[in-house]
């Protein structure tokens, strides 16, 4: 059986790795696409001037150019339900300031299971740059550090330097870009009308901190093809989602939910009026701001007026604690629903068969492990905090799941759960030894390592995943201090431990499970799957930063499958020759580590995500360099007697 089990894992890892000869296009496809390929980030950043000349006492425009591999998206202005708007931080010579970032109207799509606002392909954002009367004439650049999240099916914090030269003198020169700028400046929204149709009210009472938001206009020629995007607010939220219809009269008319944080209901709502969302080549957009009525019939009230327009509909004020507090609530409900998430799934699978062991056994043993499988959760939250907490001190982009960014992480973390896999499979046993053992019933065969390691693997699962109440509630912990961000990760795993907990100090809730017996090796490697699928989804992700170089990985883990089976088969279970099983065992490891891992895969050095511009596409130890094909290139290579 062992056998037979090993073998399928090595046909697999092997059928993954000569797809993974076949370059991005076939291994980018096979895996739900949006990967970023063999460059690194799926996103580049370009600083654009409208004048390669200025002249002092003007204003002329920058643009942050940014284009996406496809299927990847950045953020407008107002993210939507999760994501994080582009920044700029600007280091600019004297007598030269910098305006707000002006958006192009974005598009609204479905991003890991939420709705956003953003953009695909390419946008670029528009940024007026004053310049001072007396702003010293000569040479100047202009330098920024741009940052943003990029996502696909996963997200990625990315940063990149830009700069750009130019001259300050009386006589301005357009320059090659001011035509591109000029063409993104059409895709602006628009100023409002000065009498606009547009109205909005109340849709109905609150419940609780929600409430429904009617907002009609006048779609013209889009007809049914429109909707209104909200900017984004403090006190509370319009959620991206919009119920739409039309009117007898032919007006368009949009129901959002507005969340309240704090304070009052708002007395006007600020956003585009969207339309042609369906035809990119016509989408326009209008900038409003809409009092808000108390219902349909009612006058439209005078803008400003939040404090009438809430004792109007009767609500009460709420303070910022009780926001605080519904935000940790939802926090804390995000974690309870992350273990039905199917990053978290193949950990439901060991806890399922602890708890058919645990079943028999001592009342007091098992709320001790379930104890400590909180305990793990809890401490694995809390390193996460810390890291979040000191990438946000510094300055960095801080986010959810943002370990998974980094390449030696994910190339960790699938050995790591590569192993627990063929654990499960039987190849061999994770045991604590004898001294261990000897130390008392806790470290024992279920003991209180294996519960405090399930803690903390649930936990690493966990964060690539999102999850209903979870995208609100640590948007609002990451832009809040670091006490904030500390108790929301606090919820979130206590969340994630609580079922676990509870099931463990309520015995009697686990009589449905049946009694120990043979069935459960049968159970144990059934579960070994679930865990084998998470490995090979982890082992595509590092696609994205070695490339084709991912061959030698799967080489890799053959050769780890191996030696856990050597050691498995003839060093825990056999009784000749131990030492030379474990000898093997040891140098196979060594030497896949040493020659594959380190030698061929160069796990510690990914890919150059500048290697694309370099020219050169791949380059394999020993191997021939790839380079991108052009025919400049071509005629180069022949000119200096190079072989092509």
């Amino acid at each position: 059986m062992r056998a037979t089990v090993l073998s399928f894992f090595v046909s697999m890892l092997l059928g993954v790795n000569a797809s993974a000869q076949f370059g991005e296009s076939q291994f980018g496809n096979t895996f739900g696409g949006g990967q970023a390929g063999a460059a690194g980030p799926a996103t580049k950043a370009k600083l654009l001037l409208s004048h390669d000349t200025a002249k002092p006492g003007t204003t002329i425009t920058a643009g942050i150019e940014l284009k996406m591999d496809k299927g990847w998206h950045t953020y407008w202005l107002n993210p939507g339900a999760a994501g994080i708007p582009t920044s700029v931080e600007w280091t600019l010579p004297k007598g030269i300031t910098a305006g707000e970032i002006q958006w192009p109207v974005p598009e609204k799509f479905l991003s890991l299971d939420s709705t956003g606002y953003g953009y695909h392909d390419e946008t670029v954002l528009l940024v007026p740059l004053t310049i001072a009367a007396d702003a010293p004439l000569g040479q100047a650049e202009i330098s920024g550090k741009v940052g943003w999240l990029e996502c696909a099916n996963q997200c990625v914090p990315r940063e990149q330097d830009v700069s750009i030269k130019f001259a300050l003198d009386q006589a301005a020169k357009e320059s090659a870009s001011a035509n591109v700028l000029k063409q993104w400046q059409k895709k602006l929204p628009k100023p409002s009308e000065a009498k606009s149709s547009a109205k909005a009210w109340w849709g109905d009472e609150a419940v609780e901190d929600e409430r429904k938001l009617v907002i009609e206009f006048d779609p013209g020629e889009a007809k049914d093809d429109a909707d209104f995007f909200s900017l984004p607010y403090e006190p509370f939220e319009l959620s991206p989602e919009s119920k739409v219809s039309v009117t007898a009269e032919g007006r368009m008319r949009v129901e959002k939910t507005v969340m309240k944080f704090e304070g009052e209901w708002p007395g006007e709502v600020d956003g585009l009026l969207v339309l042609h969302l369906k035809d990119r080549d016509k989408t326009s957009a209008v900038e409003v701001k809409l009092p808000i009525a108390a219902d349909a019939n009612s006058p439209t009230p005078t803008a400003g007026t939040t404090t009438e327009t809430a004792a109007t509909s009767g609500s009460t004020a709420e303070t910022p604690q009780q926001s605080f507090g519904l935000m940790l609530f939802y926090a804390f409900l995000g974690g309870i629903i992350l273990n039905i998430m199917p990053c978290v799934l193949p950990v439901i699978s060991l806890k399922i068969l602890g708890f058919v062991k645990q079943s028999q056994e001592s009342p007091a043993r098992v709320q001790l492990l379930g104890l400590l499988y909180g305990a793990g959760v809890l401490v694995s939250f809390l390193i996460l905090a810390g890291i979040v907490i000191g990438v946000k001190s510094v300055g960095g982009l801080a986010g959810w799941g943002m370990q998974m960014s980094n390449p030696q992480f994910v190339v960790l973390l699938t050995i790591l759960v590569t192993l627990v896999a063929l654990n499960l499979f039987g190849l061999f046993e994770a045991t604590l030894g004898s001294v261990g053992v000897a130390a008392g019933s806790v470290a024992s065969k279920e003991g209180a390592g294996g519960a405090f390691f399930n803690g903390v693997l649930a936990t690493i699962l966990a964060t690539p995943c999102t999850a209903p109440f979870l995208a609100p509630a640590l948007g609002f912990a990451f832009s809040q201090s670091s006490g904030v961000i500390l108790l929301m990760f606090i919820a979130v795993a206590v969340g994630l431990a609580l079922p676990y907990v509870v099931l463990s100090w309520n015995p009697k809730w686990l009589c449905f499970l049946p009694k120990p017996g043979p069935w459960m090796e049968k159970f144990k490697i059934a579960m070994g799957f679930p865990m084998l699928g998470t490995a090979m989804w982890l082992f595509m992700l590092t696609y994205e930063y070695y490339g084709d170089r991912i061959l030698w990985f799967g080489i890799f883990l053959t050769l780890l499958a191996m030696a856990v089976w050597v050691f498995g088969e003839f060093f825990q279970r056999g009784t000749r020759r131990k030492g030379l099983s474990l000898a093997m065992a040891g140098l196979m490891t060594l030497g896949g580590v040493v020659f594959v891992l380190e030698g061929q895969l160069q796990w510690r050095n990914p890919i150059d995500p500048n290697s694309k511009s370099a020219g050169v596409v791949q380059d394999f130890p020993g191997g021939i360099k790839w380079h991108i094909w052009s025919p400049e290139a071509v005629a180069v290579a022949q000119k200096n007697g190079q072989p092509v």
